[in-house]
């Protein structure tokens, strides 16, 4: 599964009496819909996952993914303290239809947690799952830092295809990604290299079957592209070329690219650092409030004009330390009132942010608008 681009780990609404704000979950999932972002990370830490009981989890999950444009990837945070409660969440986003299950360390016992307990963790999750795996690492809340060489090790898992790493340091990330770089795994994406899943196939396979037509599979598809091309290109910017081959299905084109182990970051004011040393996307707390702005960095560095893409990263790195890292969740919920999106209250113990910094973050969101 391609994992390219950039992901807003949604924030769950509330109502002022603490009760999940669902119509306003649909409207801001809507919204993110049409922005360029890759796909949606539904129940982050953004999402407050933590505070919610399992019955809300599960609303909150099928209510975003029925609401999701069928064009994004979507991603279920699934992890729970133990094997068997994450994987039963896992297995009921499965069932809604959900493409990737990302999985946050375990961490509550932390003095416990050495490298055997972390790698049989996720062996075992991954061995179960119905969906692929992504790692989740977020020492800042969780107190534990899985080591490199253990996501290292357990990338070798065919089922567990990268990993959200949110420390901010971008020497692991070039650590794992070099670690990392022998792994080669086949992704079906459309003829323009955007992420395919199977709820994408299925949907245009069912589309297909309703207008009566058949599933075609071609070699190469005349006249559609220079393919020759197209590989020495991916080949100039480092890239394995991907198979020539096209499948029609329905009116969805696809092909297969080669892709490794997929390293994503969650420190949005070090997204252009980390992509230049093999990171491939993000799941960015600030794309909730600011999905357009992050996108640019991606979209710049991804055409090779590096100079554009450090002005872009340089425009929201205050901003992207002082609302997220700083201020948590009612900064990013703020930021997003502010940009047009439903914020709203948080849950204790989150306390509502001063009229002062409500005023800094509407200053530092001031020229970054979405």
């Amino acid at each position: 599964m391609l994992l390219h681009g950039i992901f807003p780990p949604i924030t769950t609404p509330f109502y002022p009496d603490g009760n999940v704000y669902f119509k306003k979950l649909e409207h801001n999932v809507e919204r993110y819909s049409r922005t360029p972002v890759a796909g949606i990370v539904v129940l982050g830490s953004t999402g407050e996952a933590i505070l919610l009981s399992d019955q809300e989890r599960r609303d909150v999950l099928k209510c975003s993914r029925e609401t999701a444009a069928p064009n994004k990837v979507l991603i279920a945070g699934t992890g729970v303290e133990s094997a068997i409660e994450t994987l039963r969440l896992t297995e009921y986003a499965a069932e809604l239809g959900y493409d990737v299950a990302m999985v946050r360390t375990p961490h509550y016992y932390k003095k416990q947690m050495a490298p055997a307990n972390i790698l049989a963790f996720y062996r075992t999750v991954a061995d179960r799952s119905p969906l692929p795996i992504i790692i989740y690492n977020f020492p800042q809340a969780t107190g534990y830092d899985i080591p490199a060489e253990v996501v290292i090790a357990l990338a070798e898992h065919p089922n567990l295809i990268g990993i959200k790493e949110s420390s901010g340091d971008v020497e692991k990330v070039r650590k794992m990604v070099e670690g990392t770089r022998h792994i080669q795994r086949s992704a079906t994406v459309t003829e323009t290299f955007d992420a395919v899943t199977p709820r994408m196939l299925a949907a245009a396979a069912m589309a297909a079957k309703g207008e009566g037509r058949e599933l075609v599979p071609v070699g190469v598809l005349a006249g559609a592209d220079d393919p020759t091309s197209r590989a020495r290109g991916e080949r100039e910017m480092g890239r394995p070329p991907s198979s020539l081959a096209i499948t029609v299905v329905g009116k969805l084109k696809t092909r297969q690219k080669e892709v490794g182990f997929q390293v994503l970051v969650g420190a949005a004011q070090k997204l252009h650092p980390s992509l230049d040393v093999g990171a491939v996307g993000a799941i960015l707390a600030f794309a909730c409030a600011a999905p357009t702005s992050c996108y640019e960095i991606f979209a710049a560095w991804k055409e090779g004009d590096g100079e554009l893409a450090r002005l872009k990263q340089d425009r929201i790195a205050q901003a992207a330390q002082r609302v997220v890292s700083d201020l948590g969740v009612p900064g990013v919920k703020h930021g997003m009132d502010f940009n047009g999106y439903y914020g709203g209250p948080s849950r204790l113990p989150f306390l509502p942010l001063t009229s002062d910094l409500k005023a800094e973050v509407e200053r530092l969101l001031a020229d970054i608008r979405n």
